[in-house]
């Protein structure tokens, strides 16, 4: 999947958000040895930083058309598994406590909340909202209960 076109689903699944990622910045990422990512077909991605022993989800974005179809969850899971063979013990996230959807995902594949951001993320016309660190230990991961999503 090209930067151009993670931008594309970045740009329209963070709509409401008014905080897309640019193609330069995501090409940028995608230069660094230590980010690695992870596609569904042309209609979702995920970026992870891994370091052993932890691992990061950077961003998880599914086009807005594709989403409610188990797309994110094969993507969380495929996310995992990467992070697993790659020797992670651990996996983080911030995620805004605003959005429902994600964060019914991450609870599904046993990740829990671990810190709290206040006020992190701007939003347009509206207060910033809060970002919550959740962490997932990658022995307890519920990765069929993700997929089937």
């Amino acid at each position: 999947m090209t930067p151009n076109r993670m931008a594309e689903i970045h740009a329209a699944a963070f709509a409401e958000t008014g905080d897309p990622w640019p193609e330069a910045e995501l090409a940028a990422m995608l230069a660094r040895p230590l980010i690695h990512p992870v596609v569904l077909d042309d209609d979702g991605f995920a970026l992870l930083q891994i370091l052993p022993p932890e691992a990061e989800i950077l961003t998880l974005a599914v086009d807005p058309r594709a989403q409610g179809r188990g797309r994110g969850a094969a993507l969380l899971a495929r996310a995992i598994a990467l992070a697993r063979n790659a020797g992670a013990e651990v996996m983080f996230l911030e995620v805004a406590a605003d959005n429902s959807r994600a964060r019914a995902l991450y609870a599904r594949a046993g990740f829990g909340q671990s810190g709290l951001r206040r006020g992190y993320y701007a939003r347009a016309d509206a207060p910033f909202v809060d970002a919550l660190t959740l962490t997932l230990s990658l022995g307890a991961a519920k990765i069929g209960t993700a997929c089937e999503s």
